[in-house]
């Protein structure tokens, strides 16, 4: 879901025009790529990294496989799976979306001190790595569901989806299900196409759907939009790490949003394991901000969600922790499966008390007696039609009740709400934050 450049590993800067995130120019680091990741500095990533780094927690990265022998990335990739040809995900595959994605959230650099290529925003995460087929490329052999029960059951705690399915089966949706089930939080880009409305499962309950803003805080033109949309991040002019070793992608899109929100998410699942999915998801959610110019939205607002996301803020801002769900629907599993499909274990729970077979003794008595008031109706009917067959027809006229040709009204096709209509980005900027240094590895 990125529109992407590759750089060099040591290349000029790019040079956005417009208001900065920052104000004054921060001092030149070792690495330009490390520069270039204005993200670092919005977020106050060397305050964060002194509250969380994510150690102790496994983000997956549905995506394309990661390169696990990046320098930026070496040690922080667990082996995975590759659905493309069953293998392991962390081998350098066709694709560098994926490692772009995993740098974002786990890079720890290289070099002395780490101070040259990409940092992620969480580096001491670790990532399983889930390589999916591209669509006609032997997708038919597996899908969303398969991608999430294996991350579920690999011990990820969150989930990163920068990828945007056409539809979804009830075995996905059961998938999400199981999920939320087992307390993983699952993270999923919005789209890049503009439109205002989101795909199958960017609208899915149950999931963080994000979008993407600019170093202003406004909203990137091409972030999809939706009533469903609870997020937003940075994902303009992003640098992460390429599959190939010395080289850089440069993108704009909801891909990269995406990966900074589950690193965010992973910052927290670090230093508060004891709060469920949905607790995780209401720290950022209540943490958020708006640009100047937006801060009277009626919120969850159709592009910004509750906001753009401050990882610093959810880390140390006193926020109840609230209901377990905290702002996530509750996904509902396909319920000829039971909750995860045939992977999930187990079939849907029956209330305290009851047996599995048969029939309890109240339910024939209710039976016997439904029975009987049945065939009470049958013989009064009868007689009254015999009465009526003596005395003419029924009132009403030629036809039955209501008159001639009269048919109970019909159901019409169920209307879908229309879309949400794009609403104008105004000025703003967001918080300036000092330059960044990497965390002592």
């Amino acid at each position: 879901m990125s529109f992407t450049r590759t750089l060099r590993a040591v290349g000029g800067a790019v040079v956005v025009a417009g208001a900065l995130l920052f104000g004054a120019a921060p001092t030149a680091l070792a690495d330009q790529n490390r520069d270039d990741q204005w993200p670092l500095k919005a977020f106050d990533a060397a305050s964060i990294w002194k509250e969380s780094t994510g150690k102790g927690v496994t983000v997956a990265v549905i995506d394309d496989p990661v390169n696990g022998n990046h320098p930026d990335l070496k040690g922080n990739i667990l082996p995975g799976k590759s659905f493309i040809d069953g293998g392991r995900g962390d081998r350098k595959g066709q694709g560098d979306h994926g490692t772009g994605m995993a740098s974002l959230i786990a890079g720890h650099g290289h070099g002395a001190g780490n101070a040259d290529g990409v940092m992620g925003l969480a580096p001491d995460t670790k990532i399983l790595p889930v390589g999916r087929p591209q669509v006609g490329a032997g997708s038919e052999n597996s899908g969303p569901g398969d991608w999430i029960r294996y991350a579920v059951d690999h011990d990820a705690s969150v989930i990163n989806m920068s990828v945007g399915p056409a539809f979804l089966t009830d075995s996905d949706r059961s998938a999400l299900a199981y999920a939320a089930q087992k307390d993983v939080l699952v993270v999923v880009a919005s789209g890049n196409s503009g439109e205002t409305k989101l795909g199958e499962l960017a609208a899915s309950p149950g999931v963080v759907t994000v979008g993407s803003v600019a170093k202003t805080g406004n909203m990137w033109s091409k972030s999809n939009s939706g009533s469903q949309m609870m997020l937003t991040a940075p994902g303009v002019e992003i640098t992460s790490a390429s599959a190939t070793p010395g080289r850089y992608r440069l993108a704009d899109g909801t891909s990269d949003s995406t990966a900074y929100v589950s690193a965010a998410a992973a910052l927290l699942r670090s230093k508060f394991p004891d709060l469920s999915a949905g607790q995780i998801a209401n720290r950022l959610v209540k943490s958020a901000g708006l640009p100047p110019g937006k801060k009277g939205l009626e919120l969850p607002d159709p592009h910004y969600g509750y906001g753009f996301i401050q990882p610093l803020k959810a880390l140390t801002a006193d926020i109840p922790a609230g209901s377990k769900n905290g702002p996530l629907k509750t996904p509902k599993a396909d319920s000829s499966s039971g909750v995860g499909g045939a992977s999930a274990g187990s079939g849907s729970q029956q209330a305290s008390g009851e047996k599995g077979e048969g029939l309890g003794a109240g339910a024939i008595v209710g039976i016997a007696v439904g029975v009987l008031v049945v065939v009470a109706v049958v013989v009064i009917v009868v007689v009254r039609q015999k009465k009526n067959d003596r005395n003419g027809p029924p009132n009403g006229g030629p036809g039955g009740f209501g008159g001639p040709g009269f048919a109970p009204q019909q159901p019409g096709p169920y209307q879908q709400p229309g879309p949400y209509q794009q609403q104008p980005s105004g000025p703003g900027s967001f918080p300036p934050a000092p330059p960044t240094q990497p965390p002592g590895r």
